[in-house]
């Protein structure tokens, strides 16, 4: 058998979802198969790195053992709910136990029209596709919880945006896909028996240590939020921006999930947003811990039958639940920056906070990769003579440097360096460099793609030759807007 289906949602939330099946598309042919993830998955990369394969991936053939379905849910776009929203372009094949005995959901990306489409066509362009797949994978690698790639396929088909583009589908694999939005689903119509069905299945599938407690849906609550919390930490200390933090593309499993237009920063400004739909800023980079607390608030709201049989009450416990928020947050914010001085981890000290602050604040004024200016702080541990660029050309670093010097005292600058190397990347995907393997690959050239996933695998460690990887977009590439691509 190719997958060891165990399909636990479409098993115990009939009324959940709509059974389903993708479109019999022309040619499927594979194009990238993630050999490291399918072993761990207890897949045999040998049997799905074929025709059979592809036909699987594209949606074209249910392989043995799944239940392929539409999951419904709702969600706040932009601030507007929308009662009704689903997989509108994506199946749910089922889940698989992976060597460890932990449960996956094997999802398709792009196989087609579903009841939840909205008059779309359920088709994926190649394009946002790869993105994905690049951008999981590099997430991935860097160190933050994602979703991750299994596979993508082009299907022999085109689909139609601004203008004709090579179809093609994305198998996706994440802990579940349980979103804020599903659990708005069941609220918004009043359903609280299917809400609690869905609240305990959730429970029993992501925290069974819950289950017992005295009040399981709100410490349920609380798991999601302090997820929530360490997750967005980590989208901060990289300079990723989401870019459509929508309540249906928030995963209670605390992972990445649905990059469409998402990005990472180059020149540090808090207000960077790069999606092209985001006109009011919205989800721009410094908005998203403010948003994530936003969307826990409508989950909690989704939750308050639950939580107590008086509203009032359980709007006052949920609320003291979510105002924690911002300390738990905040704490993940200094840990996680605060490596990226070299800082300890549990040796938080008073100031800590503004350290970090004067020097995102300097990179600000000065217009400075966010990326290379933290990664050359590296330099000044190992060199304490040297001033490399691009701090040379900040008037005030030598005040600050006299500040942060002082705070590694309590550190060995191994271990200050060690940290620092763990948490400042030389490589992300850059904005530039991701379209150009995206454009080479509409053209039929994949090698520029392949090129930059090597890159991305090991981000961390300087490697000859890549020298390029780790520079920020020349002014030439202008000023940069991704899409959705539905």
């Amino acid at each position: 058998m190719t997958f060891a289906f165990d399909n636990s949602y479409a098993r115990e939330l009939e009324g959940f979802y709509v059974p389903w099946k993708g479109d019999d598309v022309r040619a499927p042919e594979l194009l990238f198969l993630n050999e490291a993830l399918a072993l761990n998955l207890g897949l045999d990369p040998a049997v799905l790195g074929g025709a059979a394969g592809a036909a699987i991936f594209a949606g074209k053939t249910p392989p043995e053992g799944a239940d392929p379905l539409a999951q419904a849910y709702a969600g706040h776009q932009f601030g507007g709910f929308s009662p009704q929203l689903g997989d509108g372009r994506a199946l749910l094949l089922g889940e698989v136990l992976d060597l460890s005995g932990k449960r996956w959901d094997i999802q398709l990306k792009g196989s087609g029209r579903t009841p939840f489409s909205r008059g779309g066509d359920g088709k994926a362009a190649l394009g946002p596709v790869l993105r994905e797949y690049l951008m999981a994978e590099a997430m991935q690698a860097l160190g933050v919880p994602t979703t991750r790639a299994l596979a993508a396929v082009t299907t022999g088909e085109q689909v139609y945006r601004e203008t004709a583009l090579p179809g093609a589908v994305l198998t996706r694999v994440a802990s579940s896909h349980i979103r804020v939005g599903t659990f708005q689903f069941f609220a918004a119509r009043g359903d609280t028996e299917k809400l609690r069905k869905l609240a305990d299945y959730a429970i029993t599938r992501h925290d069974p240590d819950l289950a017992e407690a005295e009040e399981p849906y709100l410490a349920f609550l609380c798991a999601v939020r302090d997820r929530q919390a360490a997750l967005i930490a980590k989208w901060m200390q990289i300079g990723f921006i989401h870019g459509v933090m929508n309540t249906d593309n928030m995963s209670i499993a605390g992972e990445t999930i649905d990059y469409g237009p998402c990005a990472f920063m180059d020149a540090y400004d808090p207000q960077t947003v790069f999606s092209s739909i985001d006109t009011g800023g919205r989800y721009a980079y410094g908005n998203q811990p403010l948003i994530a607390q936003w969307n826990l608030a409508r989950l909690a709201e989704a939750l308050l039958p639950l939580i107590d049989s008086d509203t009032d009450t359980a709007i006052a416990r949920c609320t003291a639940e979510i105002e924690a928020f911002t300390t738990i947050y905040d704490q993940a914010w200094r840990t996680s920056m605060g490596a990226k001085l070299g800082l300890a981890e549990g040796d938080a000290q008073e100031g800590d906070r503004d350290l970090v602050q004067g020097f995102l604040d300097m990179l600000h004024q000065h217009k400075i990769d966010f990326t290379n200016g933290f990664r050359s702080l590296l330099t000044v541990v190992e060199e304490p003579d040297a001033v490399p660029q691009p701090l040379s050309q900040i008037d005030d670093f030598a005040a600050w440097r006299e500040g942060w010097s002082a705070r590694l005292e309590r550190t060995s600058p191994q271990d200050a360096v060690a940290r620092m190397t763990r948490a400042n990347p030389l490589y992300i995907p850059r904005n530039h460099r991701v379209e150009q393997a995206l454009e080479a690959a509409n053209a039929g050239d994949f090698s520029p793609f392949t090129r930059l996933m090597d890159v991305l695998s090991d981000p961390f460690t300087r490697r000859e030759g890549l020298e390029d990887y780790a520079q920020p977009a020349p002014e030439s590439f202008g000023d940069f807007q991704t899409f959705c691509g539905t």
